[in-house]
């Protein structure tokens, strides 16, 4: 760490349920929930761009823009290079996730040395909001246009985002970032559901809004950077930065890159560490895949309707959050390494299902979407939860950098897998069962560490259960 936040430092909460009475008679705890309350605000605005922008509707809508951009064998001709329309989706999406990787660890760098996150925060949101907000524009055969929109907002959200995290330690105490990150979470997929509902709306009665149905695809886009932009307004206005200083003898500040390298030269003293983030590293790719081609497929090879895969999303969306407590309880009897094993065999054996689904056939989707819902937000929470025991004390933020790296920043590999395997074989089902690879050997990785011994090797106490 190059630099050490000088805030006064924070009392332990004794817990969340008598919260308010707390906060009123501390001064420092009232301030503290302020902020938290505020950055619960980040999620809610920016999870609706995740959702109905880059889950539902831009993947077919991009899609289609691109084959009438097409030439008579189905190929647009970016750069030159010939790409099959049915591919430039998830390529953008792959270079998109590319160009986060470049700026990330220079805008951790930056944040890191002048403790200016909250300014940076708004020119990462804001970028990601007018990018999201342009794609009203994307409509005839700009699918350059929206390939390079996609990229700009896909980017600054990754890049918002280990901004916005990097605030959780010092808005929360130890014992409540638990709960402080979980409602993070909960206001985000409430917004993604909300704004799903009213997309739905919109769509579904386009003519008597007088729209033709593009024309309330575009809207819906758009209204998500309006939306992003207008509740980004709320964590700005109520987070605080920190006054930072170096420690004495510290080695000076590094550029973004040598930081990260510095971090992950340090990470070899914790093998075992490195391993479970290597192993995530490839599953995450994976679920995030999975998240961002699944409309392509629903519409694309199922021949299902948008207003079918609103509705799916829908589903998902709430049964993510059901899906989050089960799998908490699950890891509460059974540790959460086992549980996240269970969970990526689901996922292998849903997108196996995935493969034999027929098309025009709703029902059997909503299925596919209600499995894929139930290991959603379970294996991703506990992922944060099991790495957070393995990271050594008084190196947390350097860690959890890395591991948003993992989580936004290298989750490149499996859109180009996917759309590499359409490119190769025309076929969509096969570019989803293609995706199995990620979750098996994931699993095969995350099994072969020995989580116990990691955690003692990291000098933390092990939990009964873990």
């Amino acid at each position: 760490m190059t630099a050490r936040d000088t805030s006064p430092p924070e009392e332990a909460d004794p817990g969340t349920e008598d919260a308010g009475a707390g906060a009123g008679r501390d001064p420092e705890k009232a301030a503290r929930r302020r902020e938290q309350h505020g950055w619960y605000f980040y999620d809610f605005a920016c999870s609706v761009y995740s959702t109905s922008v880059l889950t539902v509707f831009l993947g077919p809508y991009l899609t289609a823009v691109a084959k009438a951009a097409s030439d008579a064998e189905g190929y647009v001709h970016p750069l030159g290079i010939p790409v099959r329309a049915g591919s430039f989706f998830a390529y953008a999406v792959s270079a998109s996730v590319l160009v986060a990787v470049l700026i990330m660890p220079l805008v951790a760098a930056l944040a890191d040395r002048s403790g200016r996150k909250k300014p940076l925060l708004a020119v990462a949101a804001y970028t990601g909001a007018a990018a999201t907000a342009g794609m009203f524009f994307l409509d005839g055969e700009r699918y350059l246009l929206g390939g390079f929109l996609l990229i700009v907002a896909n980017a600054s959200l990754a890049v918002s985002m280990v901004l916005y995290n990097a605030f959780l330690p010092q808005i929360a105490a130890p014992d409540e970032r638990d709960t402080v990150s979980s409602r993070g979470w909960a206001f985000g997929y409430t917004s993604g559901a909300l704004v799903l509902v009213l997309n739905l709306v919109l769509y579904q009665g386009h003519d008597s809004f007088g729209l033709s149905e593009g024309a309330a695809v575009r809207v819906c886009l758009a209204s998500a950077g309006l939306w992003w932009g207008a509740f980004a307004i709320i964590p700005l206005r109520r987070l605080r930065d920190r006054a930072v200083v170096r420690e004495a003898g510290a080695a000076p500040p590094v550029s973004g890159w040598r930081q990260l390298v510095a971090t992950l030269k340090d990470m070899r003293r914790y093998p075992l560490t490195l391993s479970f983030l290597l192993a995530y590293l490839i599953y995450n790719d994976g679920v995030q895949t999975v998240i961002s081609q699944a409309s392509v497929y629903g519409s694309e090879e199922l021949q299902l309707e948008q207003s079918t895969l609103i509705v799916a999303v829908l589903l998902v969306q709430v049964l993510a959050v059901a899906g989050a407590l089960g799998m908490g309880r699950l890891a509460r009897v059974y540790g959460a390494k086992r549980t996240i094993l269970g969970s990526l065999a689901a996922w292998a054996v849903t997108l196996a299902a995935g493969y034999f689904l027929p098309a025009r056939t709703p029902v059997w989707f909503f299925a596919l979407a209600a499995m894929i819902g139930l290991v959603l937000g379970g294996s991703q929470a506990l992922s944060r939860s099991l790495f957070s025991h393995l990271v050594p004390a008084g190196k947390e933020a350097e860690y959890f950098s890395a591991y948003e790296m993992s989580d936004r920043g290298l989750s490149w590999v499996g859109p180009l897998v996917f759309g590499l395997t359409y490119q190769v074989t025309g076929s969509y089902r096969d570019a989803i069962i293609s995706l199995v690879v990620f979750f098996a050997l994931g699993f095969v990785l995350l099994a072969r560490v020995p989580v116990r011994r990691a955690v003692e090797a990291a000098g933390n106490p092990v939990p009964e259960r873990i």
